[in-house]
């Protein structure tokens, strides 16, 4: 770590030993991701807040490189075991360890990014026989079966109308397995 963690106490005296458990659970969160920049946690005592009186709060904030970090702050729900101060920290911690594990993740890219559904147009349609053709826009044609519309939707479907599809190669050539029909402004039916 770049920089000495910053350990507050908020309502209560600092004690030695939660600074020694802080510093452990630093330390571990350390070994998994090593690229840590600072750390700062606060731990407030139980207060007269209507929503979590009796009950400890643990904020931490890891900062990453990059402007990148990690942020776990709330505050509990009226769970009685964060009336204990070391079930407080280890939950907080343990929820950090899960953030900063996504983060990491994202910053080596290992975070797949989904690629959109391709549009289409219903090019024409066949009601009587349950099939048709989609138009894409490079201008190829692609069949469709009534049942690879979803959620029955078939029977809405009209020449020009906008879908989105998923294409896969079908005996005779490009087929669409699934079939959405899209709304007004883009949004899926």
């Amino acid at each position: 770590m770049q920089t000495a963690p910053q350990i507050e106490f908020q309502g209560m005296a600092p004690r030695e030993g939660l600074r020694d458990v802080i510093r452990e659970r630093i330390a571990e969160l350390e070994q998994r991701f090593g690229r840590i920049t600072s750390c700062r946690v606060v731990l407030k005592a139980p207060g007269g807040h209507h929503q979590s009186g009796g009950l400890y709060e643990t904020h931490i904030h890891l900062a990453l490189p990059d402007g990148r970090s990690v942020h776990v702050g709330r505050t509990p729900k009226a769970d009685e075991r964060h009336g204990d101060v070391i079930f407080a920290l280890h939950d907080a911690f343990r929820r950090a360890r899960r953030r900063l594990q996504d983060e990491a993740r994202r910053m080596r890219g290992d975070v797949k990014a989904h690629e959109p559904a391709p549009l289409g147009t219903v090019a024409r349609i066949d009601r009587d026989a349950g099939f048709g053709f989609l138009r894409t826009p490079d201008g190829r044609e692609v069949y469709f079966h009534r049942n690879s519309v979803l959620d029955g939707h078939f029977k809405e479907l009209e020449p020009g109308s906008r879908v989105s599809f998923a294409e896969e190669e079908g005996e005779k050539g490009p087929q669409a397995s699934t079939v959405r029909l899209m709304r007004k402004h883009g949004l899926k039916a």
